[in-house]
């Protein structure tokens, strides 16, 4: 079988973390789309693997979770009239953690925005802690529960509600632009709390972060994902890089070195080391054998 060189392949996967699309990058590096497709499936499930065995004890102190918004396929109002739809079109949702002084990504989690998926969510965010944190989430319901059931009383918990306010009409910008926040209101829900530390301010930008990084997040484009598989490999190929390989521009290293969870500065080589880890041996040749040229 042929393999691409560690250099084409490290080419294609930085452009992949820098928001370049799949058809782009096989325009640009000279390789077939299923070439850039199947490096992606392999990078997806090496990092995947990767962030699950290596962001284990973490000792965080002030953790931020949210969630952002994307769609495979078709967005849900337009599924049941789109054509071919395949399993897992519709709304997706990202969920996010956040440590706020490494600004390490701890944990994540894709589905939709129900309470089944906030307690997966905060099960595992709480199985990758070590010690004791103060925990900010939005003001959906769904937290409380999922807080509860993953922690206990062994957290100090509050929500950080934003009030918007109605821009008015149908106008363009009420469309496509966010509703005005006219303020805030933090509520405590368990715990003692710094109150001054009750906010998603690190998180929320992480989630643009995530936009300006991945194509298939970018809004009014025909970028989104099309396959929920690829979808998911994307992710867990933008979180290993931004955990360990993208340099914080105010820490001046790795997120995961901030935390204390790797001591190496690692380059896109180490991806694609984590990817040929994966690979199956090759198989020994059987013996050749020569075809007999009959009369």
């Amino acid at each position: 079988m042929n393999k691409l060189d560690t250099k084409t392949r490290c080419t294609i996967l930085n452009m992949l973390v820098e928001g370049s699309s799949m058809r782009s990058i096989s325009r640009i590096t000279g390789v077939s789309i299923n070439t850039v497709s199947k490096l992606l499936v392999d990078a997806g499930e090496a990092c995947a693997a990767y962030h699950d065995e290596a962001v284990r004890n973490v000792n965080a102190q002030r953790v931020q979770c949210d969630e952002i918004w994307s769609f495979v396929y078709a967005k849900d109002k337009n599924v049941k009239t789109a054509k071919a739809a395949p399993d897992g079109a519709g709304d997706v949702w990202t969920w996010t953690a956040i440590d706020a002084d490494s600004k390490m990504i701890l944990a994540y989690e894709i589905g939709d925005r129900s309470a089944a998926t906030a307690i997966e969510f905060m099960d595992d965010l709480c199985a990758r802690l070590s010690s004791r944190v103060q925990l900010t989430t939005d003001g959906r319901r769904a937290y409380l529960e999922a807080v509860e059931g993953a922690f206990g009383g062994d957290v100090d918990y509050a929500q950080l509600i934003k009030l918007y306010g109605d821009l008015g009409g149908k106008t363009a910008e009420r469309k496509y632009s966010p509703a005005e926040c006219t303020g805030i209101k933090k509520r405590a829900v368990e715990g003692r709390h710094d109150m001054a530390h009750v906010s998603t301010s690190y998180v929320e930008r992480q989630n643009l972060t995530m936009r300006m990084g991945m194509r298939r997040f970018t809004r009014l484009t025909n970028g989104f994902s099309k396959k929920l598989e690829n979808h998911l490999h994307m992710l867990s190929l933008y979180f290993v890089h931004y955990n360990f390989v993208r340099v914080h521009k105010s820490l001046r290293m790795t997120a995961a070195m901030a935390a204390g969870v790797s001591d190496t500065l690692h380059d896109m080589e180490w991806i694609v080391g984590l990817i040929d880890a994966r690979a199956p041996a090759p198989k020994k040749r059987g013996p050749y054998k020569k075809k007999s040229i009959s009369n």
